[in-house]
Formats: structure tokens, C-alpha cells, sequence
């Protein structure tokens, strides 16, 4: 499609280039909207509304003219790449100073190694007494008085079921006990 406009360097209508594109480049003439529109969309061909035609166009000399710009943006971010590279090989240079294998320094990250794994069970045999911690047990007393709450409302709430069902129709407390599954000894938790 492209080449239609290099090769001629004219401006085309729609309906245009539905006519050549067949006939020149064999693009079935269904789809050369669609084409011209992808075109369109990423910038290889221009268009221009003139009254109530749409015109197309696209001229080589902008093409290259976008090569040339996309060639000249990445030629800088390459060498922006290469100074952060360079930099970056002094400062692994820099840090290497100092950290130069040594009997001293394997000692020292032997030790290193040691705490670190000593650290490790001290966490271990904390966990393991986690289960005493003041705090953890206040906070397993709370969440036991909130669910006991909640059982005691459901409770209620039950109860009341019961009563209003008993007085509006009629039945025995031990009939809707057993219609509902609920057992006998239901109570309220203290």
C-alpha cells in the first residue's frame, strides 16, 4: 500500500485508492479501508479532512525523514547506555577495593554466616513460646469473648424463632426442635 503513494507521490481519495490498490498491488478492495486506517494510525500516511472528503498522502522524503530522527533517538539512548555502563564498571571497580579475598575477611564472613544462623534459631525458639506471649494470649481472650457473644446473639435470635413460631402456629416446643435440628440442650454461653 505504501508503495502506491512512493511511486505516484499524489494525494488519493478513499474511494481512490479502493480502485488502484486492486488492480496495482492485488489488496482486495474490502480491505483497503482498514489498511489505510492501520496506516493512518501509526503515523506512515497523513490525511486531512477538505470539505467532506478525506484525502490521503504520504511522501518517501517523510519517511526517511522518521528513519532518520528513530536513528538519531536510539544512536543517543546507545550512547546514554554506554556512559551508564561505564559508570557503572568504575563503581563495581571502586567497591571491589577493599573486599579482596582475604584470611581475615573469610574469617569474618564465617562469623558473619554463624550469627546469621544463630539468629535464625533464636527466632525459631521464640516462635515456639509465641503461644505464652501476654499479648498474644489477651488477644486470644478477646476473640474468644467476641465469638461468645455471637453465639449468645444467634442463641437469642433462635430462641426467638421459637416463640414467635409457637404463637402463631401453634406447635410444640419440641415438635420445632426437631423440624429445625435443634437439640434439646441449647443454652446460652456463660
Amino acid at each position: 500500500m505504501m508503495e502506491i503513494f512512493f511511486e505516484t507521490k499524489d494525494v488519493f481519495q478513499l474511494k481512490d485508492l479502493e480502485k488502484i490498490a486492486p488492480k496495482e498491488k492485488g489488496i482486495t478492495s474490502m480491505s483497503v479501508k482498514e489498511i489505510l486506517q492501520s496506516l493512518v494510525d501509526d503515523g506512515m500516511v497523513d490525511t486531512d479532512r477538505i470539505g467532506t472528503s478525506n484525502y490521503f498522502w504520504a511522501f518517501p522524503s517523510k519517511a526517511l525523514h522518521a528513519r532518520k530522527r528513530k536513528l538519531d533517538e536510539l544512536e543517543s539512548q546507545f550512547a546514554e547506555s554506554s556512559q551508564k555502563k561505564e559508570a557503572l564498571q568504575k563503581s563495581i571497580e571502586k567497591s571491589k577495593i577493599g573486599r579482596e579475598d582475604t584470611a581475615e575477611r573469610a574469617a569474618l564472613l564465617e562469623e558473619l554466616a554463624a550469627l546469621r544462623q544463630k539468629k535464625e534459631q533464636l527466632k525459631t525458639e521464640i516462635e515456639k513460646y509465641r503461644e505464652c506471649d501476654p499479648d498474644v494470649v489477651e488477644e486470644m481472650r478477646q476473640t474468644n469473648q467476641v465469638a461468645k457473644e455471637a453465639a449468645n446473639r444467634w442463641t437469642d435470635n433462635i430462641f426467638s424463632v421459637k416463640s414467635w413460631a409457637k404463637r402463631k402456629f401453634g406447635f410444640e416446643e419440641s415438635r420445632i426442635d426437631k423440624c429445625f435440628g435443634i437439640p434439646e440442650d441449647l443454652d446460652y454461653i456463660d
